[in-house]
């Protein structure tokens, strides 16, 4: 028996036809965790007001973890991390839970720490082979134009996220303030060239990638205002790729996922240049989960409505530790037939 049909049997779950996603018939207590004190708090809540909503079928409540003296209601049965940026998107919270025993949705501890860090990402797509924009990376607003670069260029913080800190620097003269600018938000700065293209960004949901999502601001960058103001920002999905670009540009997020050891879910930002090259930026572990969120829209049009969404990320979560269930009962029934057998 598989370890899916295992679980849904003891849990009194259906299972879909392909063995893949457990469907819940049962409620289970599940904590949405969301807000936190990080710059993205707000966006943060939005996320975990959306998702409790989403997950109204179950026993859910709700924890905002502004400090690290939260505590679980007994018999959590998962977690749905709804946080952004640091402390929830960076390890420390997944490494808290797992310290705990408890089970929770999206990346482990060590994939969330190597993609919330912009250089550790780049550094395994570099190894993985997947292109990324050429970089430097720098820790002082007074250091100096990098020799041989031209502008444009791009500087954000090495670890936040939904663009916070971002800068883009399009003369030399204005390189100190982005420096400074962006320097408020971490120790370590990352300088790219600014990648000239179609702006996208690929859905990752059970190791497979979801429709392509366009964005294409009306005025300016994709910046945090552009992101987050309606009406700024227009978004098409799937967007208008052939099938050979649409491939390349989901095989080259699926490759950045993987390369930083990600499962479950994430979200992958990818410029595509005029030439068709896909270039990926980053790796959200965590991405937004508002209903307006570039995930729930990829997935939308996947065939997924917002609430089914949030329902399988619960599923990934619960068929993990099916799977780990069901290796322990094997492990001990092997250990159990050698000892017979020496017997």
């Amino acid at each position: 028996m598989s370890a899916e049909l295992n679980y849904a049997r003891k849990s009194k779950l259906s299972v879909k036809s392909e063995g893949i996603f457990l469907t819940m018939a049962a409620k289970f207590k599940i904590v949405v965790m969301s807000g936190g004190s990080s710059a993205e708090r707000e966006v943060s809540l939005r996320s975990g007001a959306a998702v409790a909503k989403a997950l109204r079928g179950h026993n859910v409540y709700k924890i905002d973890p502004r400090d690290e003296s939260w505590v679980l209601p007994p018999d959590t049965d998962v977690v749905f991390l709804a946080l952004h940026g640091t402390y929830g998107e960076d390890g420390t919270v997944q490494r808290q839970l797992e310290k705990l025993g408890v089970l929770y949705t999206g990346c482990g501890a060590e994939a969330s720490r190597i993609a919330f860090d912009k250089v550790l990402t780049k550094g395994r797509c570099i190894e993985a082979g997947v292109t990324t924009a050429k970089f430097l990376v720098i820790n002082s607003a007074q250091t100096p134009w990098p020799k041989n670069w031209q502008p444009p260029l791009v500087v954000k913080p090495v670890r936040q996220g939904s663009s916070v800190g971002l800068q883009f620097v399009e003369r030399v003269e204005d390189w100190q303030k982005a420096l400074a600018d962006a320097l408020k938000f971490d120790s370590e700065v990352l300088v790219e060239e600014k990648i000239v293209g179609r702006e996208t960004t690929v859905g990752i949901l059970d190791d497979k990638p979801l429709p392509i999502v366009e964005v294409r601001p009306k005025s300016g960058a994709y910046d945090y205002r552009n992101k987050y103001t309606a009406g700024c920002t227009e978004y098409f999905c799937p967007a208008d790729f052939d099938a050979v670009a649409t491939k390349r540009i989901q095989m080259a997020a699926l490759d950045a996922f993987k390369a930083i050891g990600g499962r479950d879910y994430a979200r992958v930002d990818v410029m595509v240049r005029a030439t068709g090259e896909p270039v990926v930026l980053e790796v959200n572990t965590l991405p937004g989960m508002t209903e307006t969120s570039l995930l729930p829209k990829a997935a939308a049009a996947a065939g997924l409505s917002y609430e089914e969404l949030c329902q399988r990320m619960i599923d990934l979560a619960l068929k993990r530790k099916a799977e780990a269930k069901s290796k322990e009962e094997q492990d001990v029934a092997a250990a159990i037939l050698v000892t017979t057998e020496q017997h």
